[in-house]
C-alpha cells in the first residue's frame, strides 16, 4: 500500500476532507480503514488521536504503520468508496493548544536551565511532562510567567521539512533518533523541536498557560500543566471554590488563606482539650479495675486511637484481660484488646472469626481492629469465655 498523503502536516486547521478508501479490515474493536489522503491526526509523539467522522461512520482512534494512517471506524466502509472526513474540531483544538503550550514551556526551561524534556503526556485532565533536572516552586513560577509573556507576543509558528544537510546545522530538541524527513517545529526564540504533532499557527491562540505543580521524580521533576480554555476552567473553578469558602468563614476572598490558618489553629488547640478531657475519664474508668479483673467496656464516639488510649489506660490497672469496643451496631465497633504479659493472639483471631472482624498488632499482648457485630454479640463472644464484663 502507498503511504497516506498527511494533510494535516501541512494545515493545522483543516477539518473536512475528501479522501478515497483503500482497504478496509475487520477487528475486534471496529473496522480498520485506510484512506489515501487524511486530516486525522494518528496517535504520537505524546498526544492523543483525532476523532470524528468518515462517509458518516464515527472514528474512535488513529494509528500509524509504515506510513499507513489506520482509521477506527465503528462500521466499514467500501474498498474504493469516495468519503468526506469530518475531524472533531473541539477535540483537535484542545490537543494543539495543548502541545503547543508544551513546547514553549520544555523550550524555555531547556533555554534557562539546560533541562531536557524525557517524557510528555496529554491527558485528557492535565498534561505532564518529564525532566532530567530538579526546578523549584520559584523557579516554575518564573517559567510560568515568561511563557505566558511569550504566548502575549503572538510569534508566528514556523513548520520546517529541512534537507538532511540542513538539518546538521540546525540546532533542535529531539528525544531520538528519526529516519527519513525530520520535520521541525520552530516557537522562534523559545524552542525548535523534531516533532510530528499538530500546532498552532501563532502563539496568541494558545490563550494562557498555566503551571499547576512541579515534584521530584525519579532523577528529575514532573510538571502539570494546561493550557487555553482548559487552563481558564481550571482557575475559573478555583474561583468558584474560593468564594464558596470565603462565603464558609466569612473572609474576604483574598484572605482565605489566613482564614483557614487561623481555623486549623483553633481546631488543633480543641483537638488537645479533647484529648486532655479524654485522659482524665480514661483514668476515672481504669480506676474501676485493679489487680488480675479482667474489663469489657463500650464506650461511645472514640476514634481509633482513643479506642487505643482507654485500652491502654486499663492496662495500666490490670493485669487481666482488657477489652475496648465503641461504635454502634449499625455500622459496627473499632475495638483495642490488651493484656499485660499475655498472648491475644489466637484471641483476636477467634474474636475476627466470629464477629466478622478484622484486625491484629504486632504485640502479642495487644491488638486492635473493627467488627461488624451488634454490641449483644459481642457481649456474648466475651461471657462464653468466661470474662467479666463492665460497661
Amino acid at each position: 500500500m502507498p503511504a497516506t498523503q498527511k494533510l494535516y502536516e501541512t494545515d493545522a486547521t483543516l477539518r473536512r476532507f475528501y479522501a478515497r478508501v483503500l482497504d478496509c479490515q475487520k477487528m475486534d474493536s471496529g473496522y480498520a480503514i485506510l484512506l489515501d489522503r487524511t486530516a486525522f491526526f494518528p496517535e504520537g509523539g505524546g498526544q492523543g488521536a483525532d476523532h470524528g467522522l468518515l462517509g458518516g461512520v464515527p472514528i474512535t482512534d488513529v494509528h500509524e504503520k509504515q506510513g499507513e494512517v489506520w482509521h477506527t471506524a465503528a462500521a466499514p466502509l467500501a474498498v474504493g468508496a469516495f468519503v468526506e472526513g469530518v475531524v472533531d474540531g473541539v477535540r483537535r483544538d484542545d490537543l494543539t493548544v495543548q502541545h503547543s503550550g508544551e513546547h514553549i514551556v520544555s523550550g524555555l526551561i531547556h533555554r534557562y536551565y539546560g533541562f531536557h524534556n524525557v517524557g510528555f503526556h496529554l491527558g485528557s485532565d492535565v498534561v505532564t511532562i518529564d525532566f532530567d533536572g530538579i526546578l523549584t516552586p520559584a523557579e516554575l513560577s518564573d517559567i510560568e510567567l515568561a511563557a505566558n509573556l511569550y504566548v502575549r507576543e503572538d510569534h508566528p509558528v514556523q513548520i520546517l521539512l529541512p534537507t538532511r544537510e540542513e538539518l546538521s546545522r540546525l540546532d533542535y530538541r529531539s528525544k531520538k533518533e528519526i529516519a527519513g524527513q525530520v520535520r521541525i517545529v520552530r516557537f522562534p526564540e523559545a524552542d525548535t523541536c523534531a516533532c510530528c504533532g499538530t500546532h498552532v499557527a501563532r502563539t496568541g491562540e494558545i490563550g494562557l498557560i498555566r503551571l499547576l505543580s512541579v515534584q521530584r521524580f525519579r532523577s528529575g521533576c514532573r510538571i502539570e500543566m494546561l493550557s487555553g480554555a482548559r487552563a481558564f476552567s481550571y482557575l475559573a473553578r478555583m474561583e468558584a471554590q474560593n468564594r464558596r469558602i470565603s462565603a464558609l468563614l466569612s473572609a474576604k476572598p483574598a484572605e482565605t488563606a489566613d482564614a483557614v490558618e487561623r481555623l486549623l489553629h483553633e481546631l488543633s488547640r480543641q483537638k488537645a482539650q479533647i484529648a486532655h478531657l479524654q485522659s482524665e475519664r480514661f483514668a476515672q474508668l481504669a480506676a474501676r479495675f485493679s489487680g488480675d479483673t479482667n474489663a469489657l467496656l463500650f464506650e461511645p464516639d472514640l476514634d481509633a486511637d482513643a479506642v487505643r488510649r482507654l485500652c491502654a489506660a486499663l492496662l495500666d490497672a490490670t493485669t487481666g484481660l482488657c477489652a475496648v469496643f465503641s461504635g454502634d451496631d449499625e455500622a459496627g465497633y473499632k475495638y483495642a484488646l490488651g493484656q499485660r504479659g499475655g498472648d491475644i493472639r489466637t484471641l483476636t483471631r477467634q474474636l475476627n472469626a466470629a464477629l466478622s472482624g478484622r484486625g491484629g498488632g504486632r504485640d502479642p499482648f495487644f491488638s486492635q481492629g473493627s467488627v461488624h457485630a451488634a454490641e449483644p454479640a459481642i457481649r456474648a463472644f466475651f461471657a462464653a469465655l468466661g470474662q467479666a464484663s463492665e460497661s
